[in-house]
């Protein structure tokens, strides 16, 4: 038999973490299933992103019992100008493999997600460091072949899957391979391990790709900063959601400008266009859309040390102070002001890497919880004042707090999990938006709180997302537990009502 004269080359370009040693490994499983012989290497990274984990795969598409006893040779390391397809889970990565050579534009298919990752000279930069996006891809298209952009990180986050699931659905969708896409979700189901939540993800990315649409990233950055040029033009945006939902939005904007600006406010209007997707499919007539609003808001402008001090100084305030004890113009009026910040509240405003290895030193030490430092300011004094000022100043420093980041996951999560229990359940939905009413306050309060939420989250929502749950008795359940909560912070009545949960969920399995 004739033989081809090469087999096929792709080289997976992946941050560490990423899940591009698994993603490899579905696609020469799924190499084999077809019978194919396939072969798969890898070159660690290093770090500090100075070089993404490579994986180099060659398959021969040919089935491995025409060929009898000849073996093919298949080589360990890509060479420059002789890669079929270049997989990239981030856009500098895609553009470093282009200027090593592996994409070229009669052999290349460039399949990349039009996310970043910030390299550490763009992060310390004094002023804006950061690369061009819009630049990148316009440098890229010429290089290949063929090439197909994706936002792949919002494509596995309304699929409540990893982002290298995307990858290979976005592989199979672009015919780049002579490979059924029932080889690769067979490939994905043998793992085992997240197989749903992968599988939906490696749906998202074929059906992208298949699309093929082209993502005109010039013009998504024009848009998004004539979004984030002004507040109206902001609440001009809003109006394009449905009606139900558009006065909370607004009054949302306006929250968040106050609270961090422009941009964290573009954020969430970003963030509701996908629920608000979600709703339209659950036909909820813009209810979920609202109140996703209306905690997103909230959840978005938690209240931290500098949240607390901005507050407190707010000339509204302490108008309002004044009129309360009916003083008269002129009279000195003394407000003080009482705070007993613990280490959680220290660690929350520094650098999650400082913070972390703090916060453990300070749970092995049996500190968390027990150690206070007492304080009070007199705000009506130009010291006092001044104290608080700095203190909500330190608002441009919150987004590389480790407190900021922390409620920034836990968010992204909660959105994942209203928009994966929307496909198949309005009212479940509906009921884990309204468990972000138990993570209020700061401090003790916040921690009790989110404890809380976490153990609804793990006992209740998680199974009920993974199938494991009828959806009506999950949110029956939720409900229960969240009312619980809310009437005994402490956790004993919760503790009790998600035992009762687990009784019943038992027995609705051993009655099917």
């Amino acid at each position: 038999m004739n033989l081809p004269l090469r087999p096929i080359t792709i080289l997976i370009a992946a941050l560490g973490g990423e899940g591009g040693g698994v993603l490899a490994n579905w696609i020469v499983a799924a190499a084999q299933r077809r019978n194919f012989p396939a072969q798969s290497t890898s070159i660690p990274g290093v770090a500090q992103r100075t070089g993404a984990t490579t994986y180099y795969i060659e398959i021969l598409p040919v089935d491995s019992a025409a060929l009898g006893e000849r073996r093919p040779i298949l080589a360990l390391m890509p060479g420059p100008g002789e890669v079929d397809v270049l997989l990239a889970s981030e856009l500098v990565e895609a553009s470093r493999a282009a200027a090593a050579g592996f994409v070229t534009p009669d052999r290349t298919t460039l399949i990349a997600a039009t996310s970043r990752s910030y390299l550490m000279p763009e992060k310390t930069a004094m002023a804006d460091g950061r690369i061009d996006s819009v630049a990148l891809v316009e440098q890229l298209h010429p290089h290949a072949r063929h090439s197909l952009f994706l936002d792949m990180e919002s494509l596995a986050r309304e699929a409540g899957a990893f982002v290298n699931a995307v990858m290979l659905g976005a592989l199979a969708g672009s015919a780049a391979l002579p490979i059924a896409d029932e080889d690769f979700a067979a490939a994905i189901g043998a793992q085992g391990k997240a197989a749903e939540a992968n599988l939906r993800g490696f749906r998202a990315g074929s059906d992208a790709a298949r699309a093929a649409v082209p993502v005109d990233l010039a013009d998504a950055a024009k848009r998004w900063r004539k979004a984030a040029a002004s507040l109206e033009s902001l609440e001009a945006e809003a109006a394009n959601l449905p009606e139900p939902a558009r006065d909370i939005v607004v009054e949302g904007l306006r929250r968040l400008v106050d609270y961090q600006g422009l941009a964290y406010a573009a954020r969430y209007l970003a963030r509701l266009v996908p629920i608000a997707a979600a709703d339209t499919d659950a036909g909820l007539n813009g209810v979920l859309l609202r109140e996703a609003a209306r905690h997103l808001a909230l959840r978005m402008s938690f209240e931290d040390v500098m949240r607390v001090a901005q507050a407190k100084i707010d000339p509204a305030r302490l108008a309002r102070i004044r009129a309360e004890v009916a003083a008269q113009p002129g009279e000195k009026v003394r407000i003080v002001e009482y705070f007993k910040p613990g280490i959680d509240e220290v660690c929350s405003v520094l650098p999650s890497s400082l913070a972390r290895p703090l916060l453990a030193l300070a749970e092995r030490r049996g500190w968390l919880g027990r150690v206070y430092w007492g304080m009070e300011i007199e705000t009506t004094t130009i010291l006092g004042y001044l104290r608080l000022k700095l203190l909500a100043g330190l608002r441009a420093w919150r987004p590389r707090s480790h407190r900021f980041r922390e409620e920034q996951r836990e968010i992204e999560a909660w959105l994942a999990a209203i928009r994966t229990a929307a496909r198949f359940d309005g009212a479940l939905a509906l009921e884990i938006v309204e468990c972000a009413r138990l993570i209020k306050g700061y401090g003790d309060t916040h921690k009790r709180g989110t404890a809380n939420y976490r153990a609804i989250f793990e006992r209740i929502i998680r199974p009920a997302l993974a199938g494991r749950t009828p959806p009506a008795l999950a949110a029956d359940g939720i409900a229960s537990a969240r009312i619980a909560a809310l009437a005994d912070p402490d956790g004993a009545r919760l503790h009790a009502a998600l035992t009762e949960i687990d009784r019943r969920v038992t027995m609705s399995a051993a009655a099917e």
